[in-house]
């Protein structure tokens, strides 16, 4: 029997296609309740690249904006090799960890799996990517088998994006396109194809990210007299959001773009973004 929250979604030009059809996205919505609910720990756990931090980003507002009790953990090592065993223990279950919700990587191996059942830590991953095997735990990937969702080509902030509108669609928020300020640079960083459902974020996103209210993107964008969305100042603001490699890990530079992209401080996104331009003229 179809879910309530399914039933009433009608997509429209901009929210686009229902996130309903993507494979296990109900179950990963009756998870994210659950858990928001009852104020269980979410940890969101994410990779240092523009359109990771993006997706990590944007779900991380929408969960404080809903009061969950959220944390988040940036991977340290080539995210291709998945999370490990030590990532789970040093740093998920460490932080107290009772839901995961990994966006764009996936568990290194069926011991993680394991590891997460004995600390009972539930899992929700989300990746895009062409793949064989069969997972257990929640698992959303249109590429996976028997997946009926249209659009293929979503970047990681894109198909997170999706579980945004299921959880906006549960709790009834009204907003939740402004997040497509955010999604639009993941989606350009990660070129996507402009066609179908990206083409959608691609085209509603600029104009959402014209007109932000996000204070980190609004610094960037007064502090390096950004006055329209073209091509050009796209690249831009990518560029001053991309972590660098210096005296310290990637994943420490990530952290900088998280606080800047999720402070509710106009002061502090305003430091922030003089520290980034400072620090990158030092490379």
């Amino acid at each position: 029997m179809r879910k309530f929250w399914e039933s009433i979604y009608s997509p429209n030009y901009i929210n686009g296609y229902n996130p309903f059809i993507l494979k296990n996205m109900n179950k990963a919505l009756e998870q994210m309740v659950e858990a928001i609910n009852n104020r269980k720990k979410i940890i969101v756990y994410g990779i240092p690249n523009v359109d990771g931090l993006c997706a990590l980003s944007s779900l991380i507002l929408v969960l404080k904006y809903l009061n969950a009790d959220v944390e988040y953990v940036i991977h340290d090592e080539n995210f291709a090799n998945g999370i490990t065993l030590e990532d789970i223990n040093n740093e998920v279950n460490f932080l107290g960890g009772e839901v995961l919700i990994a966006l764009g990587i996936d568990l290194r191996s069926q011991k993680e799996e394991e590891l997460c059942t004995d600390l009972g830590i539930n899992l929700i991953v989300l990746e895009n990517k062409e793949v064989n095997t069969e997972k257990k735990y929640i698992y959303i990937n249109p590429h996976q088998k028997s997946c009926q969702y249209r659009y293929k080509s979503l970047s990681i902030s894109g198909l997170t994006f999706k579980l945004m509108q299921a959880i906006a669609i549960y709790y009834n928020i009204k907003c939740i396109n402004k997040y497509l300020d955010l999604i639009v640079i993941g989606e350009h960083w990660a070129q996507v194809p402009a066609r179908g459902e990206s083409g959608i974020f691609i085209k509603e996103g600029k104009k959402f990210l014209f007109n932000t209210n996000n204070h980190g993107l609004r610094a960037i964008m007064d502090y390096h007299n950004i006055k329209n969305m073209n091509l050009d100042f796209m690249l831009h603001i990518i560029d001053v959001i991309t972590p660098t490699i210096n005296a310290v890990k990637i994943s420490d530079n990530a952290r900088i773009i998280i606080e800047l992209l999720t402070t509710n401080e106009k002061d502090r996104a305003d430091q922030i973004t003089k520290y980034l331009n400072k620090s990158k003229k030092t490379i």
